[in-house]
């Protein structure tokens, strides 16, 4: 079993997957395998696969049971038996290189490992106005206002324990908000959370399947959340073994 399974949500991936993979495979030590989460076997993804350079990598296409990223992730999450588990986006070939790190932070103790761009080191370049404005004021409210103990609240890129996915229920449903929910509720549990810096850079290939105005709503549940901790004591976390 590798020490590390890299979750890798896909929608017509076809032009970046291959180069994440190439960087993955050049920059990463851990022993780790990929899973390929995508929602149709149309999907371009798959076909660019085939030309993956590595015959070493091991890359495990998952097949979404649902349909959207947020199910994609979650079938991964489902798919994957690692110790500790990676998110990362179809288009990130900047930050292979960190990985091994947050696996260490993870083998120090930690059950969240945050990429955090708004930390010194870190970057965020090429973000449309709108998502980098919702982004960093969220972010800032929440390191500064509240006890959460990181800089970068809504980076995809993040690492989870086993402990975390299998233990905390995830009640979110749209994008990507399942990552603030895990981050806000290992918060109110104290469960381990540190960060290292990241960059983030905007795809120049490929459609992003950010959706901001539609994925607000959950997003703001789990941001307030974080207040309900920090200025409410509110402790009580529901776990899959209640």
């Amino acid at each position: 079993m590798p020490d590390l399974d890299i979750v890798i949500p896909v929608y017509n991936e076809g032009e970046n997957i291959v180069g994440v993979l190439e960087a993955l495979s050049q920059s990463v030590r851990t022993s780790f395998r990929v899973l390929i989460c995508y929602d149709h076997e149309d999907d371009n993804t798959l076909e660019a696969l085939k030309h993956c350079g590595d015959p070493a990598l091991e890359v495990v296409p998952v097949k979404n049971t649902g349909s959207g990223a947020h199910a994609a992730v979650l079938s991964g999450f489902r798919a994957s038996d690692a110790e500790s588990v990676i998110v990362t986006p179809a288009d990130d070939t900047s930050n292979a290189g960190i990985i091994d790190e947050m696996v260490r932070r993870f083998k120090d103790g930690a059950d969240l490992v945050v990429a955090s761009r708004f930390m010194p080191g870190g970057k965020m370049a090429g973000c449309p106005w709108l998502k980098a404005l919702l982004v960093r004021v969220s972010a800032f409210t929440l390191y500064h206002l509240t006890s959460l103990p990181t800089r970068d609240a809504s980076n995809g890129l993040r690492l989870f324990s086993r402990r975390v996915l299998d233990s905390i229920i995830i009640e979110s449903s749209m994008g990507f908000a399942y990552s603030i929910e895990l981050l806000v509720k290992c918060h109110r549990l104290g469960w381990p959370i540190v960060e290292i810096p990241a960059v983030w850079i905007e795809r120049t290939r490929g459609t992003s399947r950010f959706h901001v105005v539609r994925w607000l709503p959950d997003y703001l549940k789990w941001y307030f959340y974080a207040f309900g901790t920090t200025f409410l004591r509110r402790r009580r976390v529901l776990l899959k073994t209640d």
